[in-house]
């Protein structure tokens, strides 16, 4: 007859440290891009920027329609002060060097995942039915 398996239990206190490491390591994650690199706007020419400033800002001109001016100014923007934010497109661009350091990263983290866990799997399977000529 087989023994009752009982697994190992781990305290408050590793679960609490385990899940305040976790927790960093995600804020970091989602900050350190903001922090490594401030700016990732494509900012448009002097000449550009000039010349908008010349033109008096509408919500037309910044092709906005009505419904969408009429949220901004829920939000406390004249055209003038949301201009800034319409007009600052997102860059798109990808960064090889980037993409293949965090491509990395997470294969790394699922074949370091992988092994820990084969590894715990056979020690439990060892203590619950033996080594079975393994």
């Amino acid at each position: 007859m087989a023994q009752h398996y009982e697994p190992p239990k781990q305290a408050g206190v590793g679960q609490f440290i385990d899940s305040i490491v976790l927790m960093v390591l995600v804020f970091i994650c989602l900050l350190a891009p903001v922090y490594l690199k401030a700016d990732h706007s494509a900012a448009p020419p002097p000449e550009v920027q000039a010349e908008a400033a010349k033109a008096a800002a509408t919500w037309q001109s910044l092709g906005q329609t009505p419904a969408q001016a009429q949220q901004w100014e829920k939000l406390g923007y004249t055209p003038e002060t949301a201009q800034p934010i319409v007009e600052n497109r997102f860059d798109y661009t990808v960064d090889p060097t980037a993409l293949i350091v965090t491509i990395a990263v997470i294969v790394g983290y699922f074949v370091f995942v992988f092994r820990i866990s084969d590894r715990e799997y056979r020690e439990v399977v060892r203590e619950r039915f033996g080594n079975g000529g393994n």
